[in-house]
């Protein structure tokens, strides 16, 4: 009995571990103030993101809240069959916090050098939307400020766009707008609390 008991803990004991070591989202999402100061880290790698690519913060992450909410492991849905009974994998290849595609997860890597980059880590993913917004500006001549051309472009793909394939998607035109709305407010929460928080990345680099 007492062997069961230790096995019983022990096994609980490494489920709670390994729970902490996943990377929860934040508590406030609607706040990229609160975002930031709950996960120091997140606005090290966003800042790093714009001093590389010269993207606005504010606009990556309005783009990813839409994508997966921050969620580290997002999925798309579920593909069905036979008359939407039967799972048939997801509809996409898209993955972890910026909802990357292997192929354009590839295409990433290659450009930048960056091998061993991961869909689940934060740093790699905002640093990925950094990369795709500036070709996406080199490509089809969008503003990086422009959040709502900006994902159209990273939900049709470049050639997509260029077609003006989401015209036939009146959903997909809102959600944009919805992109655009949060990219805005969080714009104008960075400018209360990005200052702070950059003294305290500036200082966390020689702590």
């Amino acid at each position: 009995m007492l062997k069961k008991i230790c096995h019983l803990f022990i096994f609980s004991a490494f489920l709670f571990l390994l729970s902490a070591c996943v990377t929860q989202p934040p508590k406030e999402k609607e706040n990229i103030c609160a975002i930031f100061y709950e996960k120091r880290d997140w606005f090290d790698a966003a800042y790093d993101m714009r001093e590389k690519w010269g993207v606005p913060i504010h606009v990556p992450m309005a783009m990813m809240y839409q994508e997966s909410s921050f969620r580290h492991d997002a999925l798309p849905p579920r593909d069905y069959v036979f008359f939407g009974l039967i799972p048939w994998g997801r509809v996409s290849t898209a993955y972890g916090y910026s909802q990357a595609k292997t192929m354009t997860w590839s295409d990433y890597k290659k450009e930048t050098g960056n091998i061993f980059a991961s869909r689940e880590d934060f740093e790699d993913a905002i640093d990925f939307m950094g990369w795709f917004i500036t070709k996406t500006h080199q490509i089809n001549r969008i503003s990086k400020w422009d959040a709502n051309a900006q994902y159209l472009n990273y939900h049709e793909g470049w050639g997509g766009y260029k077609r003006k394939s989401y015209r036939k998607k009146q959903w997909l035109v809102g959600v944009a707008k919805k992109v655009d709305a949060r990219s805005k407010r969080y714009a104008k929460q960075m400018k209360v609390c990005e200052e702070d928080l950059s003294k305290n990345w500036f200082m966390r680099l020689f702590s």
